[in-house]
C-alpha cells in the first residue's frame, strides 16, 4: 500500500510531462506524500507550480539552489525515500542513469539512493527501438529496477508505435508492487470476477449487479505480491491488470470451462464472480416479441463451480465469497462447509460501503479452523491483503 509512502517523482524533459500531474494526483489520493524534482527540460513542457500545488510540497529544481537544499537537500531526498519514480523517463535521463552521470538533481538523488527505483519511459518510437536505449533498460533492469513498458498507439511526433507513455495508474500500480513484499512467489492463484451474462435471447441476457471491482483486485493484489495470476472475468468496465493471464468468457458454464482449464496448476482459487445461479432453459433464435400478457422464462440450473472445485481441490486452497443481505455469518458458515472451502468472505451489501460499485468493503473473514474475523470498512485492495494474509497463515 502507498499510504504514508515518500515517493519522489523524477519528472525529465519530454512531452509526456503533463502526466506527471495526474500521477502525482493518483498517489496523493492513494495517501502518499510526493516529493517531486524536474529536471531543467521537464520546465519546458510544465510548470513546477503545478506539481507543488497537487503534491502538497516544494519542487525540487536544481542542486545548487541554497534555498532547496536548505529545506531538503538532495541526500535527505535520496535517503527519506520509500521509492522513486521516474515518470516519464527520457532516453537521454535512462542513458544517464546507466553509465553512472550525476550531472544534475535527479541523476544526483538517483546514485544516491537506496531505494527501489520505477521507471516509466516515454519517447519517439524509433528511439526507443534503438539497440542502445533497450541496452539501457536491459542494464537498469539488471540492477533491479523496475520497468514498466511504455504503451503502443499515436504518438505526440506523429508516429505510431510503442513509445507513448503508460497510463498514470499503471505507474502508480508499478510503484504498489515494488513496495509490496513478494510473499506468493510459489503460488499459481485463479481469481474469477465479475457476473455473469446467460442469454435470453441475441438482445437479453440475466445478469446482476457485480462490477468486478473485488476480483479485480484480489488479482491485482496477488499479481503485485508476486503470483503468477489467471483472471477469468465476465463482462466488466474494468482494465485486467498488467501481467496477469486475462481470460474473458460471458456465462456461467464458460466460466467454468476456463477455471477447469487452468485447475490442473494452480495451487489457490479465489472464487470472486457473481457466479449466475440459473440460466434460462432455452435460448431464442430471434428477439422475443411483445405480447399481450405475461411473459414466463423457464430456468436450468448453472453448474456449481466452487462445489465441484472442493470435491476435487487435493491440496489446493479455496475462497468463496458471500454476498448476503441477511443472517451473513451463519449463511457463510453454510457455504464454507458445504462446498468444502477453506476460507470464505462473507459481505452484507446492504450495508453502505459495502455494495458492488463501491470501491470500499465491509466483510467478515471465516475459515476452516471456525476463526469469524469482521473487518472494518476498507478499501478493496486492502481486503484481499487481509485474506491473502489468512491464506498464507492456513498454509502453516
Amino acid at each position: 500500500m502507498l499510504d504514508g509512502k515518500q515517493i519522489v517523482l523524477g519528472v525529465s524533459g519530454g512531452i509526456a510531462a503533463y502526466k506527471a500531474a495526474e500521477i502525482v494526483r493518483l498517489l496523493v489520493k492513494a495517501e502518499a506524500s510526493v516529493r517531486v524534482i524536474m529536471t531543467k527540460n521537464a520546465q519546458e513542457f510544465i510548470t513546477p507550480l503545478t506539481l507543488q500545488t497537487l503534491s502538497g510540497n516544494p519542487v525540487s529544481t536544481d542542486t545548487f539552489d541554497l534555498t532547496q537544499e536548505s529545506e531538503i537537500g538532495h541526500i535527505r531526498l535520496a535517503d527519506t525515500a520509500d521509492l522513486v519514480l521516474l515518470a516519464p523517463a527520457t532516453a537521454n535521463l535512462l542513458a544517464k542513469l546507466a553509465g553512472g552521470l550525476a550531472d544534475d538533481l535527479l541523476t544526483t538523488v538517483l546514485l544516491a539512493t537506496t531505494a527501489p527505483v520505477v521507471i516509466a519511459p516515454a519517447m519517439n518510437v524509433h528511439m526507443y527501438a534503438h539497440p542502445l536505449v533497450q541496452a539501457n533498460l536491459q542494464k537498469l533492469a539488471g540492477i533491479g529496477h523496475h520497468l514498466v513498458e511504455p504503451g503502443a498507439g499515436e504518438l505526440a511526433c506523429g508516429y505510431e508505435g510503442q513509445g507513448r507513455l503508460a497510463e498514470p495508474a499503471e505507474i502508480v500500480e508499478a510503484a504498489r508492487a515494488a513496495l509490496t513484499t513478494k510473499d506468493l512467489t510459489d503460488e499459481r492463484i485463479i481469481v474469477t470476477a465479475g457476473p455473469n451474462c446467460e442469454p435470453i435471447d441475441p438482445v437479453r441476457y440475466i445478469t446482476n449487479r457485480s462490477t468486478g471491482k473485488m476480483g479485480y483486485a484480489m488479482a491485482r493484489v496477488a499479481q503485485q505480491r508476486g503470483a503468477q495470476v489467471s483472471l477469468v472475468s465476465g463482462p466488466t468496465a474494468l482494465t485486467p491488470p498488467r501481467g496477469v493471464d486475462f481470460y474473458s468468457v460471458r456465462t456461467a458454464c464458460e466460466m467454468q470451462q476456463a477455471v477447469l482449464a487452468a485447475y490442473p496448476q494452480a495451487t489457490m482459487v479465489v472464487s470472486a464472480a457473481a457466479i449466475a445461479d440459473y440460466r434460462p432453459a432455452t435460448v431464442a433464435s430471434h428477439k422475443i416479441k411483445k405480447g399481450a400478457g405475461g411473459f414466463v422464462i423457464e430456468l436450468d440450473r448453472n453448474p456449481d463451480i466452487l462445489a465441484g472445485l472442493g470435491q476435487q481441490k487435493g491440496g489446493r486452497l479455496l475462497v468463496g465469497f458471500a454476498t448476503e443481505t441477511q443472517e451473513l455469518v451463519p449463511n457463510a458458515e453454510r457455504k464454507l462447509k458445504s462446498k468444502n472451502l477453506d476460507l470464505i468472505v462473507a459481505n452484507d451489501v446492504t450495508q453502505e460501503g459495502a455494495g458492488f460499485a463501491s470501491d470500499t468493503n465491509i466483510v467478515t473473514l471465516l475459515d476452516r479452523t471456525g476463526r469469524v474475523e469482521p473487518l472494518s470498512q476498507m478499501s478493496k485492495e486492502a481486503v484481499a491483503h487481509a485474506v491473502y494474509d489468512r491464506l498464507l497463515l492456513l498454509k502453516r
